[in-house]
């Protein structure tokens, strides 16, 4: 119909550019129109028996047609570009990975998306296509590849990388007319090869792509494991918490498990709630957590599953595996107080048990004389606290309780600070009558780190006010505030603690303090009267806490011989204190699943006593495959000389690769690390494997192509011809004697003479 009334396609419309071909000039167009207008307004003045109203529609007709009888005379015209026939290359792109080889209907024999695909093609606009361009088809997954035509495809991939299969088959048109792509895909592009700068790069080639989006946009009856975040690493035989982003279509109920090989490790049933439509993408996402123990030393081979819903199709997207690593190195940690009191006795107490942390401590007994307990050596803390960064830095964490800050040299305090930025260490203030603000340490080195303003000035805050211990926002998320892995449960443990003995004010919150533990006075008749209780922040490389009580021994006194939350209290804020402390020497790998990608990057970071960084060290790798043989591998410094070694390993075979470090420095020191990592093959096509329309919709606008749906393939043929890419040649269509403008004129002259007819005026 469009044809019939506008005799060129519509196509050339879209494309093409309106003009008036005629000599003569514009503005004589203009002047003629307005003399018209003024001949028409004229004439109507011996018509004013009529009626305004009539007078107007009567004018308006009279003007459209001179209007438009004018406007033919200036011969309106349509330039258009099209490519020359057979003189242009046309390439059939597809996408050939296991996700396009995916039945969405039930019946598995029903034809898979790429099956779909290729049929609308072969309908009818292949054969068309043929007519204009010269066909070239190709195939892609993770590499592209030359094919004869559509029925001699290869095997499906197991990746899809959409970036370098166009990248490549447009670096072919420095040397062929090629008018443009069609891309037969679902635009999940795994390989992550369609970034704004590879987008850019596609566009600069000049090459329009035209994206033919194919299979659902939205995935029914489907579950996925769309994202893990476990921690790198873990303490033995701590409580590891993993957030889980959930994908779902519905609403449902179903178990997620967590195994270390085939152990199962925790079980969490999950309420999956469809809140809102969504008719894109996986529908929903729900971010859950789980939590499980780290079990003792080495490496935890994690698998996360969802149990399958009832008739669903796709259940390797229920499953994700990633590698904890659990190092038995044992965390050091340093406890200082000036003075015999109950809390250092019941921390101490609390620690015994736990074999990952070795807590030495020194108590002041008398002027110069010191009392030590956990040290490793007759030497180890015999003066007091270390003097030099060596002694110092050999810890990883540090608790500083009722000691004066004058009992200190400038060079210890400024080594304090230099405990927490440069080795990264961690460092808990306790209150006492001599510690935070009371003990002077508000003028000290150590106070820019703290996550409050303490007085600089010493004034008695340390008093004897009972208080209860109550969760903040922040506390709730904190696992070591943890008692309990449901938050209901947890919040009720919290709450049922005896009142501690006193507080400490500790000073205005800083910018990057976090709240974790909020006090109420006892005598307070609601809860809105807090002040920080235990407050944390980040600085430098390390992190600072302070705790404004010292009663915290009441928890023990007060509750069962079998109630653990003091001892799980103290526990689970010394791992806190001292796990992230970095080592001295560390390695990491990716820990993602490396999905038919063979190369992975090590990186290691090397430093000395001091923790300065050494960049000079020999520095080698012993790789351990599950399948095949070990090897050794030595990394590399990194250019910036800051103590970095790199290297990239060749993961040939899917499984867990186990990876043993050992720097030789030229101080004779020998320094270890280990870390784990995993690849599994033909496991990405399964997941985000609906349509992803907005990619191919941006890559076709990009390229100034068009995204297509499969049911709109019978307008391809008719539309790609109409490009600026390749050889061309301009048309000009004459837009005066088509069938539409003579209906035109035909239709007002007959509304016109209707008007007249029913007033009698003819």
């Amino acid at each position: 119909m469009f044809e019939l009334l506008f005799v060129h396609p519509w196509w050339a419309y879209r494309a093409g550019r309106l003009t008036l071909a005629s000599a003569w000039p514009r503005w004589l167009l203009l002047v003629a129109i307005v003399l018209a207008c003024v001949a028409i307004v004229v004439s109507l003045q011996r018509r004013r028996h009529l009626g305004l109203p009539r007078l107007l529609l009567l004018g308006g007709l009279q003007a459209t047609l001179a209007i438009l009888l004018l406007c033919l005379l200036w011969r309106p015209s349509l330039n258009v570009e099209r490519v020359r026939d057979r003189q242009n290359v046309l390439s059939i792109v597809v996408d050939n990975s296991v996700s396009m080889m995916q039945h969405d209907n039930a019946d598995e024999k029903s034809p898979s998306r790429l099956q779909i695909a290729i049929d609308a093609l072969k309908r009818g606009p292949l054969a068309e296509l043929g007519k204009t361009f010269e066909l070239r088809f190709f195939a892609f997954d993770k590499t592209l590849t030359p094919v004869a035509n559509l029925e001699s495809l290869p095997a499906p991939g197991n990746q899809s990388r959409i970036g370098d299969a166009l990248r490549s088959v447009m670096q072919t048109a420095a040397s062929v007319p090629m008018a443009g792509i069609v891309l037969l895909s679902d635009g999940a592009d795994n390989g992550h090869t369609l970034s704004e700068t590879d987008l850019r790069e596609l566009a600069a080639y000049g090459v329009p792509v035209h994206a033919v989006g194919v299979g659902p946009e939205r995935n029914d009856n489907d579950l996925e494991l769309q994202a893990i975040d476990v921690p790198t690493s873990a303490a033995p035989n701590a409580i590891v918490t993993a957030e889980v982003s959930v994908g779902y279509s519905k609403s449902a109920t179903v178990r997620l498990r967590v195994y270390d090989a085939d152990a199962l490790l925790a079980s969490r049933e999950l309420k999956l709630i469809a809140k809102s439509s969504s008719d894109t993408g996986p529908g929903f996402v729900s971010t859950e957590r789980i939590e499980f123990p780290s079990k003792e030393a080495g490496v935890r081979d994690l698998r996360f599953t969802l149990d399958a819903l009832d008739g669903e199709r796709n259940t390797i997207n229920n499953s994700r595996r990633v590698v904890l690593n659990v190092p038995g190195t044992r965390r050091n940690i340093l406890y200082v107080e000036g003075e015999p009191r109950w809390e250092y006795k019941f921390i101490r107490r609390a620690i015994e048990g736990e074999h990952s942390l070795r807590l030495a401590s020194v108590v002041r007994t008398t002027q110069n004389k010191f009392y030590r307990q956990g040290v490793t050596s007759g030497d180890e803390l015999s003066d007091g606290l270390p003097t030099t960064a060596k002694e110092l830095f050999a810890y990883d964490a540090l608790v500083i309780g009722s000691y004066e800050a004058v009992a200190l040299s400038q060079a210890q305090h400024q080594l304090l600070k230099e405990f927490v930025d440069k080795r990264g260490g961690g460092v808990l203030m306790l209150a006492a009558r001599n510690g935070l603000g009371d003990g002077g340490w508000g003028s000290t080195p150590l106070a820019e780190t703290l996550p409050t303003h303490l007085n600089p000035k010493r004034a008695s805050e340390f008093t004897q006010t009972p208080v209860k211990a109550a969760l903040t926002a922040y506390g709730l998320d904190a696992t070591a505030m943890r008692f309990d892995s449901d938050p209901v449960r947890n919040a009720e443990q919290w709450q049922s603690l005896p009142d501690l003995a006193n507080y400490q004010t500790l000073g205005a919150l800083k910018p990057g303090a976090v709240v974790l533990l909020d006090a109420i006075p006892a005598s307070a008749k609601s809860d809105k009267k807090r002040e920080p209780l235990l407050v944390w922040q980040r600085y430098g490389r390390g992190s600072t806490f302070e705790l404004a009580t010292a009663s915290t021994q009441r928890w023990q006194m007060l509750l069962p011989v079998e109630d653990q939350r003091h001892e799980m209290f103290w526990r689970q804020l010394m791992h806190a204190l001292a796990d992230q402390a970095p080592q001295a020497a560390s390695l990491s790998a990716g820990r993602t699943v490396f999905n038919d990608e063979s190369s992975v990057q090590l990186t290691a970071q090397i430093r000395d006593s001091n923790f300065d960084p050494v960049a000079d060290a020999k520095v080698e790798v012993l790789v351990t495959p599950e399948q095949g043989s070990a090897y050794v591998r030595a990394l590399q410094p990194a250019i910036d000389g800051k103590g970095g070694y790199t290297t990239m390993l060749d993961a040939a075979s899917s499984g867990l690769y186990r990876v043993e470090m050992t720097a030789h420095t030229n101080k004779d020191q020998v320094l270890t690390a280990s870390t784990a990592f995993r690849r599994d093959d033909k496991v990405v096509e399964y997941f985000d494997s609906y349509q992803h329309r907005a990619v191919l919709e941006r890559l076709a606008k990009e390229t100034q192509g068009r995204f297509w749906r499969v049911d709109q393939l019978a307008s391809l043929a008719q539309a790609i011809p109409y490009t600026k890419s390749g050889i061309v040649e301009r048309q000009i269509f004459d837009l005066w004697n088509i069938p539409l403008v003579f209906l035109m004129l035909l239709a007002l002259k007959v509304g016109e003479w209707l008007l007249r007819l029913k007033r009698g005026t003819l």
